[in-house]
């Protein structure tokens, strides 16, 4: 063999062993002793992936809550308070319990209650159609009906009403937030799912004057106060004409909902009201009592 040849082979494996070593060396200098404790999280947590919990993924929830060493300020939606208080042992730390959410749409512009102006023929998805039109009914703050919350839920927590072209909530909601951070008029929120599942919210963003609203939407909160001034709790504030009620002073009596004007207060998983008795009624109640 030719002497160059051997001597090029020798060179090369001389730079290979010395770039070995040289790499080991850095590899010890910068290596990064990983915590357990985060394979243990993340082999706990459900492995959705959904982004609900404010980290992107399962991994990178796992990683910040064990570098945290506390499990304040962290939450897994999907998992709820029985995963967090599994988790617990592992960190050795208590798992603050959290009230249990849900998504709720804060619109009622159905096309009967927010009746079409126009037909519109083009691109349905809402980030697109929201720069271009204030939507067939008019309402600059109104849902769009174009689906992107249902396209964004991964746990098949949501639907499009045919009739009334707006998203509906299903109870398997996870309260992950995918939807909110979808809807670019920021119509849905997250609220505490209440005893029983029994909520009550406005459910309009209109923050026009009442007679403006009203030109668009017939159920529209119109900033009229007659809820706040029944409240008793102080749980509801009117700014720019328009009400919202503060879910963790809300005591769910009710009383707004009767009086709201428009009908743009709902209540969910309330057994129905008895009807109220007219004026004549009550007179045959009040001679037949005598």
């Amino acid at each position: 063999m030719d002497n160059s040849i051997v001597s090029a082979l020798i060179v090369l494996s001389a730079i290979g062993v010395l770039a070995a070593i040289i790499l080991y060396f850095i590899a010890q200098k910068f290596k990064v002793i990983e915590d357990p404790k985060i394979d243990d999280v993340d082999e706990a947590l459900p492995g959705a992936n959904c982004g609900g919990c404010g980290y992107a993924g399962c991994r990178a929830f796992a990683e910040s809550m064990v570098k945290a060493g506390t499990m304040e300020g962290f939450f897994c939606p999907v998992g709820g308070n029985d995963l967090m208080k599994s988790l617990a042992p592992i960190l050795g730390v208590e798992a603050p319990e959290k009230a249990p959410q849900i998504a709720v749409l804060r619109c009622n512009g159905s096309v009967k209650n927010s009746i079409p102006k126009f037909e519109y023929d083009g691109d349905m998805t809402c980030s697109f159609t929201t720069s271009l039109t204030a939507g067939t009914g008019g309402c600059q703050f109104g849902c769009l009906g174009g689906g992107e919350c249902v396209d964004a839920c991964d746990f098949d927590a949501m639907y499009m009403d045919p009739e009334t072209n707006l998203p509906v909530v299903k109870v398997n909601c996870v309260a992950c937030n995918a939807c909110v951070e979808a809807c670019p008029r920021d119509i849905l929120e997250l609220r505490n799912r209440g005893p029983k599942e029994k909520r009550i919210f406005v459910a309009c963003i209109n923050a026009e004057k009442g007679p403006l609203s009203k030109q668009n939407c017939t159920v529209s909160c119109i900033g009229c106060k007659a809820c706040v001034k029944v409240c008793n709790f102080d749980a509801i504030d009117v700014n720019n004409f328009l009400a919202y009620i503060n879910y963790e002073a809300c005591t769910l009596c009710r009383k707004c909902v009767e009086v709201c004007p428009t009908n743009a207060i709902h209540e969910i998983s309330f057994k129905p009201r008895k009807p109220k008795a007219d004026k004549k009624e009550k007179e045959e109640v009040r001679l037949v009592v005598k």
